[in-house]
């Protein structure tokens, strides 16, 4: 029987990380998947796929509305379905067999299979038991639904379904205006798709700060997005190919339905630990099913660890990453930490939207005095000469000592703009810190010191 120092169960992006981090510092490492590809729900059937689509439905917006204007004379692009998901599977497989070649790399073994834990110390694979002086669970999420909504991943689908539809709908109703929601909703209504969005609450994206939940909801309308808020689903019938989405309106209680080629259930997900045997193990869970840690990563069940969207936070893949790497550190006797106050968040829609840190309504919330630095991207060169000007840069920081608390961003490669911000706030500076920093012209990046110069005198630009 094989003996290990941590096996890891599940690859997915807190799996794969954690595995190969416990490899560097010396254990031996095994990590049991049982899909036939590692990388999780991430990089087969999440991040990785959809971020495929939104690239090339993308390109297809720009050929549509902007190469003309640039004067590229190419005539009107058509869509090969099959094609776009051949190279979205082409995109899954360089990705997965990376995984593949890191693991073989740092000499981890993947056992392969469905891993459960028959007692404190072993993991079973199959009819295989294995010892292990540590156990790390990073066995993700899956899509949660609602009652009366039953998914087929057909006609209704969740995340994973909607990526791997035989033909492009004419009409899908998306029900959720959350991240996945809006990210798949913008790929489809691009490819010609009349898409609704229903979603429960009165905002779209609801943990974002306000302005920004505006000023994305106008955009993605113009985009060919329509919202109904406050509608609350009381089912969806499915027959002969096609759904029908029954709601009533949260204001009046009216009832009104929707006819549809797809449903898209995009309603959050939960975590994954079917199969695991944790109850018998006397593991603590949370009411919501999430595994009960200490603040390094430990269960109460000595020797067995959990990170990722398994345990509490916010479920996206980095902060999986930045447990997984923490959670090594610990077994392997050394300090692990994450820093939950600077995990950024995206969606990654033209504009994109990021966010790191606190809104104003927390800080309000909070009673703390702050100041706000807001530029548009009307006033940076390079988003104009590349038709990016949508959305703006939003900087918090305290009002007496400057230092900077958060940013919201909504505008081109928000996602990678959010950065600067993330590092600035690990080392604690201040709003003026950022505006004192030479920022390369022409960018997209100038338009966050811009940000930051108006928490201070005001921006140049504005």
């Amino acid at each position: 029987m094989a003996s290990y120092d941590v096996i890891v169960i599940g690859s997915g992006p807190g799996g794969y990380v954690a595995a190969i981090r416990c490899a560097q510092l010396g254990l031996k490492t095994a990590c049991v998947e049982g899909r036939d590809t590692l990388g999780g729900t991430c990089l087969n059937v999440g991040c990785i796929p959809s971020k495929a689509m939104l690239h090339a439905t993308h390109q297809l917006h720009e050929a549509q509305h902007n190469f003309e204007k640039m004067g590229l004379k190419v005539g009107s692009p058509k869509v090969d379905w099959s094609q776009m998901l051949t190279y979205k599977q082409e995109t899954i497989d360089t990705n997965t067999k990376g995984i593949e070649f890191l693991f073989k790399k740092n000499k981890i073994d993947w056992l392969k299979g469905w891993g459960s834990i028959p007692e404190a110390g072993k993991v079973k694979v199959g009819e295989e038991v294995y010892d292990a002086k540590n156990i790390i669970v990073a066995s993700g999420s899956e899509p949660s639904s609602l009652p009366g909504v039953e998914i087929d991943e057909k006609v209704v689908v969740s995340s994973t379904g909607a990526l791997e539809l035989g033909k492009i709908p004419k009409k899908m109703v998306v029900i959720g205006a959350g991240v996945i929601g809006l990210e798949l909703g913008s790929v489809y209504a691009r490819l010609g798709t009349e898409v609704q969005v229903l979603e429960f609450l009165d905002t779209v994206t609801p943990t974002m700060d306000a302005e920004v939940q505006k000023t994305f909801q106008k955009i993605l309308k113009k985009q060919g997005l329509n919202f109904t808020l406050g509608a609350a689903v009381q089912g969806v019938e499915a027959a002969k190919g096609k759904a029908t989405v029954t709601y009533k309106l949260r204001k009046d209680d009216s009832e009104h339905s929707l006819d549809a080629d797809v449903v898209l259930v995009s309603t959050g997900r939960k975590p994954f630990t079917d199969g695991l045997g944790l109850e018998a193990l006397g593991v603590e869970m949370s009411d919501r099913g999430m595994i009960k840690t200490d603040d390094q990563w430990r269960t109460n069940v000595k020797g067995i660890y959990a990170i990722g969207d398994a345990v509490a936070g916010p479920m996206l893949a980095h902060k999986a990453e930045d447990e997984g790497m923490a959670a090594a550190e610990v077994i392997a006797g050394k300090h692990g930490h994450v820093n939950y106050g600077v995990i950024p968040s995206v969606i990654y829609t033209h504009p994109e939207v990021a966010a790191v840190g606190k809104t104003e309504e927390e800080l309000k919330k909070e009673g703390r005095a702050y100041k706000a630095g807001k530029f548009s991207f009307m006033g940076n060169g390079r988003a104009k000469a590349n038709f990016a000007a949508d959305g703006f840069v939003k900087i918090l920081a305290d009002k007496e000592t400057d230092r900077i608390l958060g940013a919201h961003i909504i505008g081109p490669m928000a996602g990678d703009l959010i950065h600067e911000i993330c590092v600035a706030m690990e080392f604690g500076a201040a709003a003026e810190d950022v505006a004192l920093t030479c920022h390369a012209h022409p960018t997209y990046s100038e338009a966050v010191r811009e940000a930051a110069l108006a928490c201070g005198d005001g921006a140049i630009h504005a």
